[in-house]
């Protein structure tokens, strides 16, 4: 739950470096509130079959696009590559699974340019 409310809190920093574990725990913590809502949408019959999303889901899922976006970027610097990799969502079928390969990589180890890595604890200074 530390990740997920981790990135709702740096929702508007596109800069620096995301851990899979924290990017990873905030999809899998999305997914649940989205279920969890859905089934809320549906019980108050607020649910569109048409739109294929309810009132109450639909703006939750409003309220986290940034957020969302803002952690994939830092996913993929993490890893070495440029935010507007992202971009490959727009192209179907394979943008989606060269997204998902690249966030199941491991981090580059060491500093790159986009930061510290976030794995390695700080070194701790000599007195």
């Amino acid at each position: 739950m530390d990740s997920y409310l981790s990135v709702l809190k740096n929702y508007t920093e596109f800069k620096g470096r995301a851990r899979r574990k924290e990017y990873w725990l905030f999809m899998l913590c999305n997914l649940i509130v989205m279920i969890v809502l859905g089934l809320v949408d549906m019980m108050l019959g607020m649910y569109s079959e048409e739109a294929g999303v309810g009132l109450v889901s639909g703006l939750y899922a409003l309220a986290v696009i940034i957020p969302s976006i803002a952690v994939g970027v830092r996913r993929l610097h993490d890893i070495g590559r440029s935010g507007w990799w992202m971009l490959l969502t727009f192209v179907p079928l394979v943008g989606p699974l060269v997204l998902l390969v690249f966030n199941v990589m491991d981090s580059k180890p060491g500093e790159n340019e986009y930061g510290p890595n976030p794995k390695e604890a700080p070194q701790a200074e000599l007195a």
